[in-house]
């Protein structure tokens, strides 16, 4: 045989063999190669059959794959993408039998109006024991503190011995916590699936919102008030009146406002005046809601509901509300004798920097004149002043959704005198909260309607009932006076651009424990409404012991205190609840908010519904046994305690507007006297 010659480098490519059959099998077949001859038998050939039908199975099989595939990712897509399937609830006859060791007393979730979350329930693990089954109380107490250190040594000791069967050693486990637990592996201990009550905001409206005990039940605020409601409807949650945007802003302000004037505390409120909805109500030092454990009781302590304090000038507003309203003065053409000291035996009432002459209605206000409000309040006497006070919500309860609210402290209907009937009507010889406040000066903006104040939150459009007050005539005139206190008086730091606010300062000395006044020691508010052409927000401001500072020229009345936190506030809140503020200086707003200080005033010795000079002079002893006058006081001056006094006759049946009746001279002894209050 010859030798097989390698291809040249040179020579063309091998062809493929040309097959030939032979035989009963696969023909073999001979591949020709230049000089040689390769024959492919019959077996190769059936191998290469199979592996070409192997081949056409294996696509196949591939294909059906990759559209199984295809198909379970656009389910998976469909259902947790396009079309998420809901969770199945439990169902109600699988709930019942479960162990009774799982049933915990749940609670509705509280939101604020916008639907933000203020209290909810969660899931929790409790840690428990049984004591009768732990040998070495110490040594089993040494070993949980390695994993939780914040537990009490000697009292995790003490709950860890004894006969009993049952303790809890913690309400609420981390998951670590939990683990760590586990992996003690100290016999006696267990676990407890239970619930606990979280308050998201924190801080915010927590007085409000009050707190639960360790089992759940509510103790204080609206957890206690609607306990039964949170309890048995718990799918539905219960929603608040109040905004927390709103809540946070007022809260910032009156924060700032105690720190900067060193005080002790301070409250705030803002309230819708036509539903009489609680947007928001503060009250300072506060704590976080998940920390009652750690409050102290002055951080507890509701000042808004439970505080009660003299309104001091605040109430001006009431005592000129009633003047206006039974027609025993007209803010046209009455005027008030301002020019002396109203004398009480060795006691005066006076002005705080007063004008120290005869003053026209609205300067009264403007200048939180005492005088003026005094003889204002002469004119309709005490019998009236106090049913128009018992109509004005001040003599009861507020009826809020809270457990917590305090009676105001008022001279009962006997003893409610000619003493009383002039300090009341600058806010002295009365205390009532800062509830009571803003609610009737609520009423006095909003066309005359006085609503109780509520904590929930209504349907759009709702229209809750009141009592009329006083009539839209007069409530008018009075919002264009109490927007002149803070264009021309004590409130000029509360007005914000375009917001056309109106209000009135008030700065009342605080009451000792055994009475009488505190030297030093003010209540500095201011209260007001926004915007005084279409009113629809009642605010007040309160700050509690402020000290003066070099901002303030060494001043701490309400006018360098509670009124620029009123401004702050205002200018935050608007735009949150969508207020849109009005150009300044739009003729129709201002002709409709404003009025003069001296509308058309007539001579001293003529004035339409003022007391007399004879009435005044009739007011005080003799000169020649007069003692000598008191200088006018500083703001910080303490008002004495005043004793009481001879009744005023009570005055006819409501005169026509601008008509009064004759003043009635006073009658006095030689001991009475009368507290005297600075703007």
């Amino acid at each position: 045989m010859m030798p097989i010659q390698p291809p040249s480098p040179d020579s063309l490519p091998l062809r493929r063999p040309v097959l030939s059959a032979t035989g009963d099998g696969p023909a073999p077949h001979e591949e020709s190669l230049p000089g040689v001859t390769v024959r492919v038998t019959g077996p190769d050939l059936q191998r290469r059959a199979q592996l070409e039908r192997s081949r056409g199975r294996l696509v196949v099989a591939a294909l059906g794959f990759g559209a199984l595939f295809l198909a379970v990712a656009m389910k998976a897509t469909w259902s947790t993408v396009i079309a998420p399937a809901e969770p199945k609830r439990l169902n109600a006859a699988v709930r019942a039998l479960q162990p009774p060791s799982l049933h915990v007393a749940s609670r509705a979730p509280i939101t604020d109006r916008n639907g933000e979350m203020l209290a909810i329930s969660l899931p929790v693990t409790a840690l428990i024991a049984n004591p009768r089954v732990i040998h070495n109380p110490t040594e089993v107490a040494d070993r949980l503190r390695t994993v939780m250190p914040q537990l009490e040594r000697e009292r995790l000791i003490e709950r860890l011995s004894g006969d009993r069967g049952f303790v809890y050693i913690s309400r609420a486990l981390t998951p670590r916590e939990q683990q760590g637990v586990i992996n003690l592996g100290i016999a006696g201990l267990d676990f407890e699936e239970a619930e606990r009550r979280y308050y998201p905001q924190g801080r915010a409206a927590v007085h409000v919102l009050g707190n639960v005990d360790v089992d759940g039940k509510g103790v204080s605020g609206i957890e206690r008030r609607f306990d039964e409601r949170l309890s048995t409807d718990r799918e539905t949650p219960l929603r608040l009146s109040i905004d927390v945007r709103v809540q946070l802003a007022l809260r910032d302000a009156v924060s700032k406002a105690i720190a900067d004037f060193n005080g002790i505390g301070g409250a705030g409120v803002v309230l819708d005046i036509n539903t009489g909805e609680v947007i928001s109500m503060v009250s300072l030092p506060d704590y976080d809601a998940g920390d009652i454990g750690g409050a102290t009781p002055d951080e507890r302590f509701n000042r808004v509901t439970v505080g009660v304090y003299e309104p001091g000038s605040t109430f001006k507003l009431l005592t000129a509300a009633a003047a206006l309203e039974y027609g025993t003065a007209n803010v046209n053409t009455s005027s008030f004798d301002a020019s002396r000291p109203i004398r009480f035996g060795r006691f005066t009432i006076s002005d705080y920097k007063g004008k120290n002459r005869w003053i026209t209605f609205p300067e009264v206000l403007a200048y939180s004149s005492n005088l003026g409000a005094a003889h204002m309040a002469q004119t309709f006497g005490p019998q009236r002043q106090r049913e128009f006070m018992k109509a004005a919500g001040m003599l009861a309860r507020q009826q809020i959704e809270l457990p917590e609210a305090a009676l105001p402290l008022a001279p009962p209907a006997n003893s409610w005198r000619d003493i009383n009937m002039f300090t009341i009507a600058f806010g002295h010889g009365i205390s009532v909260t800062p509830l009571h406040v803003v609610t009737g000066v609520s009423a006095i903006a909003n066309g005359g309607i006085l609503r109780q104040p509520t904590l929930l939150a209504q349907p759009p459009g709702a229209q809750r009932e009141g009592v009329r007050l006083i009539g839209e005539r007069t409530s008018e005139t009075m919002r264009r006076l109490m927007r002149l206190v803070v264009t021309d008086g004590s409130g000029k730091n509360a007005d914000v651009a375009g917001y056309f606010v109106g209000g009135k300062t008030g700065t009342a000395q605080k009451t000792g424990p055994r009475g009488g006044y505190l030297m030093n020691k003010r209540i500095a508010a201011f209260v007001g409404a926004f915007p005084m052409n279409a009113p629809r927000y009642a605010l007040y401001v309160m700050v509690d012991e402020p000290k003066p500072n070099a901002k303030s020229y060494g001043y701490a009345t309400a006018g360098w205190v509670a009124a620029p936190a009123a401004g702050s506030v205002i200018a935050r809140i608007a735009p949150i609840l969508g207020l849109v503020p009005e150009d300044p200086g739009n003729p129709q707003i201002v002709a409709a908010t404003s009025i003069p200080l001296q509308p058309g005033r007539p001579r001293a010795s003529a004035a339409a519904g003022a007391a007399t000079p004879a009435a005044s002079r009739a007011a005080e002893p003799p000169r020649a046994a007069a003692p000598r006058p008191a200088a006018t006081p500083r703001d910080d001056a303490a008002p004495p305690v005043l004793p009481r006094a001879v009744p005023m006759p009570t005055l006819p049946g409501r005169a026509a507007p601008g008509a009064l009746p004759p003043p009635v001279p006073l009658r006095l002894t030689s001991n009475q006297g009368a507290g005297l209050a600075a703007r």
